[in-house]
């Protein structure tokens, strides 16, 4: 059951085995033996997000939340209509995750929209690093330290490190369940989660100077400071294919599930190709042609957003292949923007005077605006994760007045069920958690 753990970026089933003690299968034994109606009853005064919970612990608990259809008469009670609705056939034939996704969507916007802020803060490395990744609630955090570090994303615990080639620069990497891929120089590393690292050979994996990454399985694609973007095939570990994308240095990447290349360049353009054909699907070009830093592509609307050198965030609607809007969020630049997976409303960016500000995808209006307040509490028996509490700013705040301490820069970002990872280019990373 994937659910719950997608949108929230936690284990609800690794939260029992912390909590439950004892043996795995004496645990198994006494949940089981729990009475069918007895559970329903207890099922019944839950909540949405307990029941989703409640139904990845086991088979045995999903089956009864899923085929008593409790979720499906919440549903129909938060709708303001009931189990008997005209419309009821049709939507109690969808799968159980569909009524959990809508409800841990809406309660992600609304809480990034409205919700209260807390900062947990802790000294990830000994330099500073300026790039976080968040995904299946763990976060990897790299670039400017010789290591990277993975993070649990609920108890801030480091669960792995991972070093860098000592005559080499880590540039950019993503991760998934089982390894990371990171640009190394002109080189490709992989690094196993269980410790195993391994560097493309020379001849076949080096190319001009690379300052952008992502990962698609079996592909890494690479964009380049000769304009081209260059595809390696991770299993024969050779580069398959290079596309022209650009005249100017590729900045910043992003790519859809349907085989498309999104790649910004430093002259303000964006280029759309196809991954397997290399066919170049569309140009796109703001108003603003300062350099692109930042793009993501949300595949539930078909739009793609960017962030640039001059403070501008933009929106183009792919079925379209035209501007949907642009909005100046920042007076400058904007580093990264993020949207959590099937989230089509709220946008989150982050820049170098260090307000973390969430946009609506649609129109591209500023929703919030967030910094840090001064540390409320410390504590030490976690690991020395320090709680601040975020404050959030008024439409007319002045952001030259905020101290810089309470806003450094922001780097980079991801965006997770109602919580927010940045990097600062500096020691400690933050985990934003809206209630």
């Amino acid at each position: 059951m994937t659910g719950p753990s997608l949108a929230d970026g936690r284990s609800p089933a690794g939260k029992k085995r912390r909590s439950g003690g004892g043996g795995g299968g004496e645990r198994t034994a006494s949940i089981n033996s729990l009475d069918h109606d007895i559970l329903c009853m207890v099922f019944s005064l839950l909540g949405p997000f307990d029941l989703a919970y409640c139904s990845s612990v086991c088979k045995f608990w999903n089956n009864i939340v899923s085929k008593s259809k409790l979720l499906q008469d919440l549903y129909y009670r938060r709708r303001g209509s009931y189990a008997h609705s005209s419309d009821m056939p049709a939507l109690s034939q969808k799968p159980l995750r569909y009524y959990m996704r809508e409800w841990a969507i809406q309660h992600h916007q609304s809480s990034l929209r409205e919700g209260d802020v807390q900062v947990d803060q802790w000294k990830g490395h000994s330099i500073g690093v300026n790039q976080c990744r968040m995904k299946m609630g763990l976060i990897l955090t790299g670039v400017g330290d010789k290591v990277m570090r993975l993070w649990s994303a609920e108890s801030f615990k480091c669960l792995g490190e991972y070093a860098i080639p000592h005559a080499v620069s880590l540039i950019d990497y993503e991760f998934d369940e089982s390894k990371i891929v990171g640009l190394i120089g002109t080189r490709i590393g992989i690094w196993r989660r269980g410790g195993q690292r391994s560097i493309f050979p020379s001849r076949e994996g080096t190319f001009p100077k690379g300052l952008c990454l992502r990962y698609l399985d079996p592909e890494a694609i690479v964009g380049c400071e000769d304009g081209t973007v260059r595809v390696f095939d991770m299993y024969s570990r050779k580069c398959s294919r290079i596309i022209r994308m650009h005249s100017a240095p590729v900045t910043c990447l992003s790519l859809s599930s349907e085989q498309l290349i999104f790649s910004g360049s430093s002259l303000g353009s964006i280029t759309i190709s196809g991954l397997s054909s290399d066919e170049r699907v569309a140009t796109l070009r703001p108003h603003d042609r300062i350099g692109i830093k930042t793009l993501c592509f949300n595949p539930c609307s078909n739009l793609v957003f960017a962030g640039c050198a001059s403070g501008y965030a933009s929106c183009w609607d792919l079925r379209k292949m035209g501007v949907l809007w642009e909005r100046r969020v920042s007076p400058n630049v904007l580093y990264s923007l993020g949207h959590m997976q099937y989230d089509t409303s709220t946008l989150v960016v982050g820049g170098i005077d260090g307000v973390l500000r969430v946009l609506d995808q649609s129109t591209g209006e500023l929703v919030s605006s967030y910094i840090m307040e001064q540390p409320v509490a410390s504590a030490s028996s976690s690991g020395g994760i320090e709680k601040r509490k975020g404050r959030r700013l008024s439409e007319d705040a002045q952001i030259d007045s905020i101290p810089r301490a309470a806003r450094p820069q922001i780097t980079c970002l991801a965006v997770g069920m109602k919580k927010v990872v940045t990097a600062h280019n500096e020691k400690q990373i933050r985990l934003w958690k809206f209630h």
